[in-house]
């Protein structure tokens, strides 16, 4: 498909022709908020974001650059050999652009006329053809890095979401997938310009069957009223609409009383 690049999109119109962008994060919104999600998008009402990590932004293209060297010669990589993955990282005329942030790798939903887009870390195949979709992970913590934390169950949506969009391209996909996962070390007796790591890969079965569903879901909310508060179709409350209403209900207390 020809891929285009990110521009801001203008608020979405309720049951409009023409095709509206919607970014693998903005998706992943929609599954922790509706009405922050539908905001977002029919107003440009974002959530209040948070500083960028630049460190973690580092490391990702740190890794980028060490497993491209591996990508030319054709062969895995030291840490897929230790796991004994059969694979070696996939080389693609489009890889770059499937790298890119606002680029990525994209897909047209024709029921809902959404372009689903995101940006994958890396991909490998393995000998019979299958892609694997790789994502960068970096931290630092006590104790082994996993997967088990509820608000990581996000890391997981959005390497199924990666999947799915590479199905949609027409490859085969694997539903195995891997977290190359980095963990800086704090035990050192300085830091004396340097911060060692240790990094393991974790696999993931994903399941991306979901996906084509949230998409239709997502455009009915899109087309229809704002949601009610805090609705989240993974469950628990959004803490940003809990933030909203708690502010909104001193704010109108205080003005009560002022006016008194």
């Amino acid at each position: 498909m020809a891929y285009t690049a990110y521009t801001r999109s203008l608020p979405y119109q309720p049951h409009q022709k023409a095709v509206y962008k919607l970014s693998r994060s903005k998706l992943e919104l929609f599954t922790q908020c509706q009405r922050c999600f539908w905001l977002d998008a029919r107003h440009k009402i974002s959530r209040p974001s948070s500083p960028p990590f630049q460190i973690n932004k580092a490391i990702d293209e740190l890794f980028k650059k060490e497993f491209d060297t591996y990508r030319a010669k054709k062969e895995p990589h030291p840490l897929m050999t230790a796991y004994k993955i059969d694979a070696v990282p996939f080389a693609h005329k489009d890889l770059d652009k499937w790298r890119e942030n606002f680029v990525g790798v994209q897909a047209l939903h024709e029921q809902t006329n959404l372009l689903i887009f995101g940006a994958v870390d890396d991909i490998w195949v393995t000998p019979n053809g299958e892609l694997i979709v790789v994502d960068y992970k970096a931290t630092s913590k006590k104790g082994e890095v996993s997967l088990d934390a509820d608000w990581q169950a996000s890391y997981k949506r959005q390497m199924e979401i990666y999947q799915w969009l590479l199905k949609q391209n027409g490859f085969a996909v694997s539903n195995m997938g891997y977290f190359v996962y980095t963990n800086g070390r704090a035990d050192a007796d300085g830091f004396y310009d340097k911060v060692e790591f240790k990094t393991i890969i974790i696999s993931h079965t994903g399941a991306s069957d979901w996906v084509d569903q949230t998409v239709l879901d997502a455009k009915k909310c899109l087309d229809g009223d704002i949601p009610p508060m805090g609705v989240s179709i993974m469950g628990g409350e959004c803490e940003h609409c809990a933030y909203a209403r708690k502010r909104t209900t001193l704010t109108l207390e205080y003005l009560k009383k002022s006016k008194k």
